[in-house]
């Protein structure tokens, strides 16, 4: 099963890069899920933190996005889904 992570506008992104970087060692995909313009600029900006964090380790990624419907508190919102693979 594909390991999830949920970003808000107000999460910390050092702490989101680090959880990227280490699922991403242990695994070959990830998926982040965001709703909003902030929360995907927080999701991008700890996606390219990770990015620095795994390449010296020789992991490189590769990042896809796509949209999802998601339920929230009974209305259905859409979603920006990226996935995160290793190269």
């Amino acid at each position: 099963m594909i390991q999830q992570i949920k970003v808000a506008s107000s999460s910390n992104v050092s702490s989101v890069a680090g959880a990227i970087s280490n699922i991403m060692r242990e695994q070959t995909h990830l998926e982040v899920s965001t709703v909003g313009a902030g929360s995907l600029n927080q999701a991008v900006k700890a996606l390219a933190i990770a990015r620095g964090f795994l390449t010296p380790s020789g992991i490189e990624i590769c990042i896809t996005p796509s949209f999802k419907e998601i339920l929230i508190e009974g209305k259905t919102k859409t979603a920006i889904k990226l996935k995160v693979e290793k190269k």
